[in-house]
């Protein structure tokens, strides 16, 4: 029972080491691309109403969860313990794409810039960003089906369009020579 214990602590030991070390999965970036235009909104609104940025984030954080509502909370409950927004904001800032936003909360929690509009550009720009990404994977996509799609389709087209036109041009050639 000891070496199982002994066993148990060293494996909880050594994911809670490499969580720390690589915070972000690569699953968790498509899902933080997607939360990411919802959570500054969210924001956005939480500090128009009147809400501290910490307290926005902390509540933000708490309805999302995933990988961006996990960093909010973290990064809030770290500002409100009083540590330095620039530390505490610093798992969220390992997101790609969520620095701006950690930046932003980073400036409010210094210098109490106001954060509302910076927030909803940022959600604006994120939103376009991922509609950018999605056309363009679009795009791709169509070029990419005209190839399988050329081969089934071609050579049907010389079977029945261009090769009785070919044998009628032989076959008269050959009459008349």
């Amino acid at each position: 029972m000891l070496a199982a214990a002994a066993f148990g602590y060293l494996t909880w030991r050594h994911a809670r080491e490499n969580h720390a070390s690589h915070p972000v999965r690569p699953d968790d970036t498509q899902e933080a691309a997607r939360q990411l235009p919802l959570a500054a909104d969210l924001l956005a609104a939480c500090i128009a109403s009147g809400a501290s940025p910490i307290a926005a984030a902390h509540a933000v954080g708490e309805s999302l969860q995933g990988p961006i509502g996990v960093r909010l909370s973290q990064g809030a409950a770290e500002v409100r313990l009083g540590g330095e927004p620039t530390d505490a904001w610093r798992h969220l800032r390992a997101i790609p794409g969520a620095a701006p936003l950690a930046r932003l909360l980073e400036r409010a929690g210094d210098s109490g810039a106001p954060t509302a509009d910076p927030v909803a550009r940022l959600a604006a720009d994120a939103r376009a960003d991922r509609a950018r990404a999605a056309t363009a994977g679009a795009r791709k996509a169509a070029v990419l089906m005209t190839a399988p799609v050329g081969l089934c389709f071609l050579p049907a087209f010389v079977a029945v369009g261009v090769l009785p036109v070919v044998m009628g041009l032989a076959e008269g050639l050959l009459r008349a020579g």
